[in-house]
């Protein structure tokens, strides 16, 4: 089972974003046999144990918002959609080629002329993140086509010039805080209508001064989004790899470092920058760029080791890729509640958190499935939230019936895979200093038989702890088995082998 499930993962994590092949990998990283002199590495010690970084720790459940004038477009226009040429929706700026619309740059960036989301209601919103379960939200302030949703001093092409003006930035900073949410700031570097902005290295002194004024633009928006959200607890950067930025390593790390000074706590992935040999994420001895680690997106480790102890989080669809608005959901797979809950508590178990997007409409309404996803999970968590807010991972063997997860002498199984037999059968080291002592089915609290069991395999180095499921248990969805921890009544009899 565990190979398999390796290989699965490893199979989807082939498939990257258009344009998100540098933030990607696919398995554990390797750190570099030689060590080589890093100035512009990591401003933050790895693991903060601030209160912020603790928080982080503990959310759980987070929820991603990709809203902008694509929303209009809805992932398709004159009714050719992405699976039929055009550009992802939150992308489609780009699109290019024979089935892109005549002159459709241009119409695009006049979108902002339509922009009036007459249903938006950001306290709508946060009332239904916190209904879901959500700890936390990330939301885009300005996407890769370079459009501000608040009213930026630094670029005429902003929320200010829309019929709907009122600063969309703000409301949901108020309304998500006012919910008890964290709010985090997604902010792209890359512009595609700035002309100042460029991929390539400047090589030209009127490149490297047009350049130098993009970055110069850029660290006044981010300054400028601290002085007016004070609130907030992060930055989540994109739009980071290329080469202009990268060449840019010794302005990145003084910005980087003038935004920690200017907000103290403030919390940075590992996407913002690179050390001055061009490593992302990690510098060139594989230490960590940022305080969590970002590379996660549309993947999840295989194994817990895959993290090497690294905070981290795992940004996830509910299409295949689909961030921003899509209008129409038919023909491909989406995934399900059930799907998500597995991904959930998959990410949990190894100490991650799990962050969902969603993609609201021109008019500022989410999708309809979107709405029953966020219900559902909602209902779920109301029940089961004990395994997943403030839990670490359990050091448990890996369970084919579910995932560990544990909160100090508390260990919780969280089960989708119920077994016909109604034996939920846990693996322990023989050599194990805590074993199940109680279990209980959080969803009900019911008592349930607990038994050790010995199978006598030869060489076997674990004992069993059978959890007897009551027989007229039929749940609809996962369960939960919360156990307490307690020191081994007795060794495991040690009996003699046969001679082979």
């Amino acid at each position: 089972m565990k190979h398999k499930l390796k290989c699965a993962i490893l199979a989807i994590s082939t498939i990257v974003a258009v344009g998100h092949a540098n933030a990607q990998w696919t398995g554990p990283k390797l750190k570099p046999v030689k060590q080589v002199e890093v100035k512009y590495g990591s401003l933050t010690p790895p693991n903060r144990t601030d209160t912020d970084m603790e928080s982080f720790r503990k959310y759980g459940l987070g929820q991603f918002i990709h809203w902008g004038i694509y929303s209009i477009a809805g992932n398709e226009w004159n009714g050719v959609s992405a699976r039929s040429g055009a550009a992802a929706s939150e992308w489609i700026r780009s699109w290019a080629g024979p089935t892109a619309p005549k002159d459709w740059k241009n119409t695009y960036d006049n979108l902002y002329k339509q922009f009036n989301p007459k249903d938006f209601d950001a306290k709508r919103w946060a009332k239904q993140a916190k209904n879901m379960g959500a700890k936390y939200v990330i939301f885009t302030t300005k996407h890769h086509d370079g459009f501000a949703l608040w009213p930026t001093k630094y670029s005429e092409y902003n929320i200010s010039k829309t019929p709907y003006q009122k600063d969309i930035v703000k409301q949901i900073v108020d309304a998500y805080s006012a919910e008890g949410i964290d709010v985090y700031l997604y902010f792209s570097v890359l512009e595609w209508n700035n002309p100042n902005y460029m991929g390539k290295v400047p090589k030209t002194e009127a490149e490297k001064k047009s350049f130098d004024q993009f970055l110069q633009y850029t660290k006044n928006q981010l300054l400028e989004l601290l002085d007016n959200y004070p609130k907030i607890k992060g930055f989540w950067f994109d739009g980071t790899w290329d080469a202009s930025w990268k060449s840019a390593y010794e302005f990145t790390y003084n910005l980087e470092k003038e935004l920690r000074e200017k907000h103290p706590g403030l919390i940075i992935g590992s996407r913002f920058r690179n050390d001055e040999h061009g490593s992302r994420h990690f510098d060139s001895n594989g230490n960590i760029l940022g305080d969590y680690e970002q590379g996660w997106e549309r993947k999840l480790p295989a194994e817990f080791e895959w993290v090497s102890g690294n905070d981290w989080d795992a940004v996830m669809t509910i299409p295949p890729n689909g961030w921003g608005y899509m209008k129409d959901w038919s023909g491909i797979y989406t995934k399900t509640t059930a799907d998500l809950l597995d991904l959930l508590m998959h990410a949990v178990s190894m100490n991650g958190n799990f962050v969902l997007n969603f993609g609201p409409d021109g008019n500022g309404n989410m999708h309809p499935e979107e709405d029953k996803i966020a219900q559902q999970i909602g209902d779920w968590l109301k029940v089961n939230g004990e395994a997943v807010y403030g839990v670490r991972h359990a050091a448990f063997n890996p369970s084919k019936l579910g995932y560990f997860t544990q909160k100090d002498t508390n260990l919780y199984l969280t089960v989708f895979n119920k077994p016909v037999n109604g034996i939920v059968r846990i693996a322990v080291p023989k050599t194990a200093m805590e074993v199940p002592g109680t279990a209980t089915l959080l969803l009900n609290n019911q008592q349930l038989q607990l038994k050790q069991s010995d199978l006598g395999l030869d060489l076997d180095k674990n004992t069993y702890y059978d959890v007897i499921l009551p027989a007229k248990f039929q749940p609809e969805s996962a369960f939960v088995i919360k156990m307490k921890l307690v020191a081994p009544k007795s060794k495991t009899t040690k009996l003699m082998d046969a001679k082979m």
